[in-house]
């Protein structure tokens, strides 16, 4: 009897909210979370409303095991704009509505403003004049920054007639809160997600075959390179590259690269998979950014869902490239400016933001030099592009990554004036596995779109067991590789 109230109580706690060990997709408990949201989905699958209210309460209880009580300020975000958009929607008067998206602009970026980058904003009048504020005991809800960017796209585009207002809550609530994309994005519109929500549920032979494939290539890009890296190599240069030699520094650096590559793609590519395995299509977040003849190129192939809303609602909003060259630049500059704040309450991101936009106008500038000669580069060219738009890229990630401003440049010093060759077959005996980690990472990141289409078309041909055995064949992968400590993803912390 002791026994079974010792296993009930046990059974309970794993029901309960464990800030040490957050509800993710590579989660032990979420394959029984999702087990049974497929059951239930599926047996209600002829039933609309049955459907998006299993699915509702689905997603805020794994909203509430992955950040505990901060699932009610979805709730309630979903509550303040739903009722705001139909306000909105209803008025005659051009500047009644006006009042009510700022109102709603107001409210959501001030919540944002509050738990994310209060502090910060303490720490800069305490280093600038002096004061003595304390910080406050502020945690950061898991991706506010996320569905605060959901909300305030929904009430401009219905502000500017671009979409109905959602007339049942239900289905708001559950564009907000659809837990595939809840906490680390992709960033997804209304007019894009709601509609699916109306249509009978469909799932073909095709859909179940993608949703696979991305569900095991994100989770082996996720748990079984990134992680491997990060444990065992980005880690500890990071945290102190005055201790370590110039080449050591820049593999690092390139080992960021895939890393953070491999870390976000690989959750956005699990979402999209259970996604589609739910019927509903998510839009792809990202695109070989690796591949990227320029820097406006990869911003066109890199965290796609925010690149493109910085474009619709800040960058033209602000006057795009309407007024001139010189306003254009600085448009530009802006919009990557609030992007980078926007990854984080630190002068890194604002740094790392400035470089993307400076290095969006350099290329601004010579695309519109060189597009006066309508002649075909040669194919020397491209790839000369794409080696310097990745080093680029590469030098804004020592920024992304490091803890200050002091490390980052610590790590460029290295790299700068301590590149050596001496000691590199100690080094490669040390960290040979981590060396051909990295290397598989870019592999599998160039390998052409056809590849990947040839592989979806064998797994869509696959049998059940062939399904099964494959899965297997990941969690041997997985147990072999597996880190002694979870490593929490990235943008978790966005």
């Amino acid at each position: 009897m002791n026994l079974f109230i010792i296993d009930g109580a046990a059974f309970v706690r794993q029901l309960l909210y464990d800030p040490e060990n957050p509800l993710l997709f590579n989660n032990g408990f979420f394959v029984y979370f999702f087990f049974l949201l497929t059951l239930l989905y599926y047996l209600f699958r002829e039933r609309y409303t049955g459907r998006a209210v299993i699915l509702s309460l689905f997603s805020l209880y794994f909203f509430y095991k992955a950040s505990g009580s901060f699932v009610l300020l979805v709730i309630i975000s979903a509550i303040i704009d739903f009722f705001l958009s139909n306000l909105i929607s209803r008025q005659k008067n051009l500047g009644a509505k006006r009042l009510l998206l700022s109102l709603s602009i107001v409210i959501n970026l001030g919540l944002l403003f509050y738990f994310k980058y209060t502090n910060f904003f303490i720490e800069i009048c305490n280093e600038s004049l002096n004061a003595g504020f304390n910080p406050l005991n502020i945690i950061l809800p898991v991706g506010i920054s996320f569905y605060t960017f959901e909300n305030l796209s929904y009430t401009v585009d219905v502000y500017h007639g671009k979409i109905e207002p959602e007339k049942k809550f239900l289905n708001y609530l559950l564009f907000l809160s659809f837990f595939p994309k809840l906490v680390m994005g992709p960033i997804v519109r209304a007019r894009d997600f709601i509609p699916q929500l109306k249509k009978p549920y469909v799932v073909t032979n095709r859909d179940f075959a993608d949703g696979f494939y991305l569900i095991i290539t994100g989770l082996f890009k996720k748990v079984i390179i990134s992680d491997y890296i990060t444990a065992n190599f980005v880690n500890y240069i990071f945290d102190a590259p005055s201790l370590h030699s110039g080449v050591e520094c820049l593999l690092a650096v390139y080992g960021y690269a895939i890393v953070i590559y491999c870390d976000f793609s690989g959750y956005s590519d699990v979402a999209i998979g259970i996604a589609k395995w739910l019927g509903i299509t998510i839009p792809a977040n990202f695109n070989a950014p690796y591949k990227s003849t320029s820097i406006s190129d990869f911003w066109r192939r890199w965290h796609i869902s925010l690149s493109s809303w910085l474009r619709d609602y800040l960058y033209i909003p602000l006057g795009g490239s309407r007024h001139g060259t010189l306003r254009t630049y600085t448009n530009l500059f802006i919009t990557m400016l609030l992007g980078g704040l926007w990854h984080g309450a630190s002068w890194n991101f604002i740094v790392w933001g400035g470089l993307h936009g400076g290095a969006l106008a350099v290329h601004k500038i010579w695309y519109n030099i060189m597009k006066k000669n309508s002649q075909r580069d040669p194919e020397w060219t491209r790839i000369f592009s794409i080696i310097l738009t990745f080093n680029v890229v590469c030098f804004g990630w020592i920024f992304f990554r490091s803890s200050s401003i002091d490390l980052a440049f610590q790590m460029i010093q290295q790299i700068a004036l301590d590149f050596s060759f001496d000691g590199y077959q100690q080094f490669l005996e040390n960290y040979g596995p981590v060396v051909m980690m990295i290397a598989l990472g870019f592999i599998l990141h160039i390998l052409p779109a056809n590849v990947t289409e040839f592989v979806k078309t064998r797994v869509e041909k696959l049998p059940l067991a062939g399904s099964v055995l494959v899965f297997l064949a990941f969690l041997a992968i997985y147990a072999y590789f597996k880190t002694s400590a979870p490593i929490m993803p990235i943008y978790l912390q966005f």
